[in-house]
């Protein structure tokens, strides 16, 4: 109890920033996920400011707030343990000689909601969305209906996409957790689509805050037709952007790779109709034949000028 008063305190002290950051890890539950609320900066376009004060929002509950920390101690006496043992809790000389893993597999409601969809009716757009498990519960099947007509609000230019993206890995007390992918080079996915083009991308957690919205990208082509097929996409393929833009300052996926947040599909192919999407596995691959660090051109900047 000493424990949650004071982390709570020290959150209020430090402002609206630091309770983000440190009180809502510990107290999700105590508030109520109002505090989640409370932070959001997005705003759609033609609606007014909010004028309520965060703090008139939070609802407390002194039983939810125990329990969460009981869950929470349990699961940081569980991370110690795998610790001691090795990585992902298993011995060194295991988890170093690993070649494939499969990271993301689909064979039940469990694993669907490890992903969460979105499309642009978030800013204020006609596309639909939707995620649910295939035939014989064997592999994700992502579908909709892709709908480019742009919101009229005044303000939004562009509208049509549809995306799913895994969750962050979370560890106790919401401590964010990364992918280690050292070992590989490769991400390897069996997937069945319907000829569309789908954005593959890899969320970091970059530095600086100018680079929050930096994504890796690699552009998946779909043949269509009734077969699966076996995608194998080297790290070095993808590409940075920011914001749907490329950078010109380019450099290889491999130097961030201990930053790993997690993985998504993007559509938005500027093709209005209905879209389809079966996923069976998403993997990670060691490929020794693979020694290409990047394999796109880069320019060195003339600091002189």
């Amino acid at each position: 109890m000493a424990l949650a008063v004071t982390l709570l305190n020290g959150a209020c002290l430090r402002g609206r920033c630091c309770r983000h950051k440190v009180g809502h890890p510990l107290l999700g539950p105590l508030l109520v996920d109002s505090v989640s609320k409370s932070y959001s900066s997005y705003r759609r376009p033609g609606s007014p400011p909010e004028v309520t004060p965060s703090w008139q929002k939070l609802d407390f509950n002194f039983k939810k707030g125990i329990n969460a920390l009981k869950t929470q101690l349990s699961l940081l006496k569980k991370e110690a343990k795998e610790h001691l043992i090795g990585p992902e809790g298993r011995p060194l000389s295991q988890y170093m000689l690993e070649q494939t893993k499969v990271m993301w597999e689909f064979r039940s409601q469990e694993d669907l909601n490890k992903w969460v969809i979105s499309s642009d009716v978030e800013i204020g757009g006609k596309s639909e969305v939707y995620l649910k498990l295939g035939r014989n519960n064997q592999g994700a099947l992502l579908y909709g209906i892709l709908n480019t007509e742009v919101p009229r609000d005044g303000e939004t230019k562009y509208s049509g996409y549809c995306s799913m993206r895994a969750k962050p890995p979370v560890g106790s007390f919401a401590r964010k957790k990364y992918y280690d992918w050292s070992n590989f080079n490769s991400l390897y996915l069996r997937v069945r689509g319907d000829g569309r083009p789908w954005m593959v991308n890899i969320y970091t957690d970059p530095y600086f805050s100018h680079q929050k919205d930096d994504l890796y990208n690699y552009f998946m082509f779909t043949r269509g037709g009734p077969y699966w097929e076996e995608i194998k996409i080297p790290f070095s393929k993808f590409f940075l952007s920011s914001r749907g833009r490329v950078q010109d300052d380019q450099h290889p996926l491999w130097l961030d790779k201990a930053s790993f947040l997690t993985l998504g599909f993007t559509l938005g192919d500027k093709v209005d109709g209905p879209f389809q999407l079966e996923i069976d596995f998403i993997g990670l691959l060691n490929d020794r034949a693979h020694t290409e660090e990047f394999a796109y051109e880069t320019y060195e900047k003339n600091t002189q000028i």
